[in-house]
Parts: C-alpha cells; sequence; structure tokens
C-alpha cells in the first residue's frame, strides 16, 4: 500500500489520458509522471532525506496535485499548510512539524517571506506561481526542467505519509499523522463504491490542503479520472467549468453547495453532464438539499462524513438514501452507513455501547485511523483508546439498520435548564424557512437557564425576514426549549478552509471572562 500505486497503473494502461486540466495547461498520465518524477529528482538535489517534511501553501492547482505524489516519490513527508489560518498559525504548524521545504503560489508569497523568517527548520522556498519569482525563491518550472527524473521511493506501509494539522481553532493545531496503509485503505474503499464510476472527469474545486479533498481526489485517481481544477470556488466559474468540460462528478462543502443553488447566473449553464455530487466536511442542513434537488433533479447525492483522524472516511449515505421516499423516512438527516473495512458503534461516557437510538459518542475502529497526533502524545491517548477505538467527538446515535445520525458535536451541544440541545436540529428547522440561506446555533450564557440557545442567521438576498418571524417559525417544528432564546442576522458567517462554521468565533464574545462549565 503506497500513495504514487495508481500513477504507475494509470500510465501503464492509459498514458494518453488527461490527468490534469487547469486553466490552459493540461497533463496526460504520462506526463503528470514525468513531472512528478523531475520534481521529485528536484527535490532530492536540495537535500531531501528519508521522512523529510514538506509544506505547501497555495491555492489550488495542478502543480498542487504534482506536490502531493512528488513528495511521496522521493521518500518525504507531506504537510499541506491551511490556507485560511493565519501567518502565527502556520508558523507554529510548519516549526512544530520541522518542516524543510515549502511550496508557496502567488497568493501565498508574502506570508512565505514572513513564514521563512519565523520558522529556522525552512530551509527553500519553492515558488509555483506564474509571474517573477520573488528574491530568495526558487522557480518551480526552472527546477523541473533542470532536474533529472528519479526511480519512485515506493514509500508505503506503515512510514508516515504526512502529517495533517487540524484543530487551529481552539488553541494551538494538532498534527494527525496518517500512514500510507492508513490514507490507501480509506480511499480503497470508497473506490469500490458502486456509484463512482472509473475514466470520468471530476471537478476539483474545494480547497486541496483539505483532507477531504485529498481523500476524494485520490480514490477516483484510483479510478483513473480526468482532474479539472480550479483555484477556488466562485459559483459561476465552477458552472462553466461543468459545462466547458462536461464533468461528471465533485466534492463542494455545504457552503459552496448553498452558493450554487442561489447564485442567479449558475442557471444559465449546463449542468446536465454532472451525475453525482459528493458533499462532506461540514453538516449540510435538510432543506438545502431539497432545494438541490429541486434544481437538479437528475443529479445523484452521496453525504461522506469522516474527520482527519481517520484517513478520513467513516460513513457513507449513498444515492438509494436521497430519494424522495427516503426523505420522508427522514434519512437525509443520516450520514449513512460505516465504510468498508470499518467498525462504528455508539458509547458513554465511559466507552460503553448504548442502545440502538441512544445519543452518545461516535467511536471508530479500524485501519485507517491515524498513528496519533504529532508531539502530543497526552491528546493522542485521550481519543486514540489501546484496543484500537478512535473518539470521534461527534455526538450520534444508530438506529436499527446501522445508520448513524448525528446530533452535534460533543463540545457544541447546548445544555439549557438541565435539557439537552442539539444544535444541528435547531439549524434544520431556521433552515427551512424560506427566506434563510444559512444559519448557525450556538449555546450562551444565561443566569436563568445556564445556557441559552441563541442563533445567527444569513438571509437570502433580497430578503428581510423578522426575527420574531423565524423564531415563530421554529416554535411550530420543535419544542419551546430548542427554540432560540435570541436572534441575530450576519451578513455572512466565519468559515474555516474545509468550509465549516467557526462556533467557537461565534461564541467567543459571549463566554469571553465565563467558564461554559455551566450547570
Amino acid at each position: 500500500m503506497y500513495f504514487t500505486q495508481p500513477l504507475h497503473r494509470n500510465v501503464q494502461h492509459s498514458p494518453d489520458r488527461l490527468m490534469t486540466i487547469h486553466g490552459e495547461r493540461r497533463h496526460s498520465n504520462r506526463q503528470f509522471v514525468e513531472r512528478v518524477a523531475r520534481l521529485a529528482g528536484a527535490l532530492r538535489r536540495l537535500g531531501l532525506e528519508r521522512g523529510d517534511r514538506v509544506a505547501m501553501l497555495s491555492l489550488n492547482s495542478d502543480r498542487y496535485l504534482e506536490y502531493c505524489f512528488a513528495v511521496p516519490w522521493a521518500d518525504g513527508v507531506l504537510n499541506p499548510c491551511n490556507i485560511r489560518w493565519s501567518e502565527k498559525e502556520n508558523a507554529y504548524a510548519l516549526e512544530d512539524s520541522g518542516t524543510s521545504i515549502l511550496f508557496v503560489d502567488e497568493t501565498f508569497k508574502g506570508v512565505a517571506t514572513g513564514l521563512r523568517t519565523a520558522v529556522e527548520s525552512i530551509r527553500h522556498v519553492i515558488y509555483t506561481g506564474d509571474d517573477a519569482v520573488p528574491e530568495g525563491m526558487l522557480d518551480y518550472e526552472a527546477l523541473l526542467a533542470e532536474s533529472e527524473p528519479i526511480e519512485d521511493a515506493r514509500r508505503g506501509g506503515e512510514d508516515l505519509l504526512g502529517i495533517f494539522y487540524t484543530g487551529g481553532t481552539t488553541g494551538f493545531p494538532k498534527g494527525v499523522m496518517l500512514s500510507h496503509r492508513s490514507f490507501w485503505s480509506s480511499q480503497i474503499a470508497l473506490a469500490t463504491e458502486p456509484f463512482f464510476l472509473p475514466e470520468e472527469t471530476m471537478l476539483r474545486v474545494a480547497p486541496m490542503f483539505h483532507l477531504a479533498d485529498m481523500a476524494i481526489g485520490y480514490a477516483m485517481t484510483l479510478l483513473n479520472h480526468t482532474h479539472v481544477i480550479l483555484p477556488s470556488f466562485n459559483p459561476v466559474d465552477v458552472a462553466a467549468a461543468i459545462q466547458r468540460h462536461r464533468v461528471g462528478m465533485a466534492l463542494l462543502v455545504p457552503t459552496m453547495v448553498q452558493m450554487l443553488v442561489s447564485h442567479p447566473e449558475v442557471g444559465r449553464h449546463d449542468l446536465s453532464s454532472l451525475r453525482l455530487l459528493v458533499y462532506g466536511a461540514s453538516p449540510i442542513q435538510e432543506q438545502l438539499l431539497h432545494d438541490l434537488q429541486a434544481n437538479l433533479p437528475h443529479l445523484l447525492l452521496c453525504q461522506a462524513y469522516g474527520q482527519t483522524e481517520m484517513g478520513p472516511l467513516i460513513s457513507l449515505l449513498g444515492p438509494d438514501q436521497h430519494t424522495p421516499e427516503a426523505a420522508a423516512r427522514g434519512m437525509l438527516r443520516s450520514c449513512g452507513r460505516p465504510g468498508r473495512a470499518l467498525e462504528v458503534r455508539i458509547v458513554d461516557g465511559e466507552g460503553r455501547e448504548v442502545p440502538r437510538g441512544t445519543v452518545g459518542e461516535i467511536a471508530v475502529r479500524g485501519p485507517n485511523a491515524m498513528q496519533g497526533y504529532w508531539n502530543k502524545p497526552e491528546q493522542t491517548r485521550a481519543v486514540l483508546r489501546g484496543d484500537g477505538w478512535l473518539l470521534t467527538g461527534d455526538g450520534a446515535y444508530m438506529d436499527e439498520n446501522g445508520y448513524l445520525f448525528i446530533v452535534d458535536r460533543v463540545k457544541d451541544m447546548i445544555v439549557s435548564g438541565g435539557e439537552n440541545v442539539f444544535s444541528a436540529e435547531v439549524e434544520n428547522a431556521l433552515a427551512s424557512h424560506p427566506d434563510v440561506a444559512m444559519c448557525a446555533v450556538i449555546g450562551i450564557p444565561s443566569e436563568e437557564w445556564g445556557e441559552a440557545v441563541h442563533a445567527v442567521v444569513v438571509a437570502k438576498p433580497g430578503c428581510t425576514p423578522s426575527a420574531e418571524e423565524l423564531l415563530a417559525h421554529c416554535r411550530a417544528r420543535i419544542a419551546g426549549y430548542k427554540t432560540p432564546k435570541s436572534l441575530e442576522f450576519r451578513s455572512e458567517l466565519p468559515l474555516s478552509g474545509a468550509g465549516k462554521v467557526l462556533k467557537t468565533e461565534l461564541r467567543a464574545p459571549f463566554w469571553k471572562g465565563k467558564s461554559r462549565s455551566v450547570a
């Protein structure tokens, strides 16, 4: 099990098939492998040794994908940087991992200058942009031209594939250590699902530093797909790319789906080639799925649930559970059944499995589990138990047929007047109002209730719902103690690089100087 394996197979079976499309640049499987082998040779010329960490801070590009394969080809370890983090957060991750080589594009060349000064371990910065190479940086294309291709190191098995930093919004980031075996086993299981077809054209627009995109992109590389790569998400650019390249499948996070559905110009494009949409990386609201199905009734939908620590796949809700009949049974609220080669159970605070239908914490065991957190043995022991079970931090229940229903992050559950309130349920009620584009529900301090339910709402363009109207809408759908006690409107919500709502930022002003240890 080694990361570069599908490249050898694809170039053997169909060397002239297009591997990447990025703007006007196109590379076949043969050309892509040649470039990867040359880039690996360049890294070795720069002094990369077995196990050295190599980072990239960049928007999406074909060169990002080349980096992902060239580093293990050269026997190195990947360390993708979060494009939404501050310079200080990325400096911490680079220094913590001891990264020696950093790739950077035109968007982040200024940040890279500061990082090189702040992080002593960085020896070289490689510039992947197309304009003039900044002083002190190496030119990507020149390095390839000057370097001879080298043999694949075939780094694999329990060797470290990458350190993927996560959790920078609450304290110091944690570096998730994934081996080749853990990542490969997750994606080979994903690629065997029957709704994925070989040799399609896929769209890569979710941020490539994030494991969700890396995972689905790798699974489709196993199936010899052509990768159409956009630097970042723009709904009109996405629609145009689908039309131009006859894209067959894509991964989008829910915030992207929302913008695609609501943008007035998207409907002017021909999206009939889009056969399958995988969504995931953060919870989605039911009303958004209904809107998507109304706009694109031919589209197959699949939800992928996972987390970085599990490499990342945990469960899938396939197209068979996105039908109107399944929706009527409430299946759109599920994140599906566990993936192949995985065990999942719902446990209480003592690690004991709870009865079906009872809310507890999702625990997972399988070959795709992380090796641990880099340099953080105590935090590793807190989530990765000696018997192989990994605690996800997600609160959920499992029904009699083995489907998982996530109710909230354990840390995000609101305890109001002694009652547990799961924010996802309240958010679904709010989002079913026709004037609501996005919303988030948090707990805020309350002298009377300990915590009170508070909603933050982004209205759809041209709509001006009142707080009273939205609260009445909620009261008609959920219990009174779950209905928000307060509500505010904003023009946007704070989002992570993966499109997740940063509830930590929403809560911070309310809890400043207070403890969340409420009765």
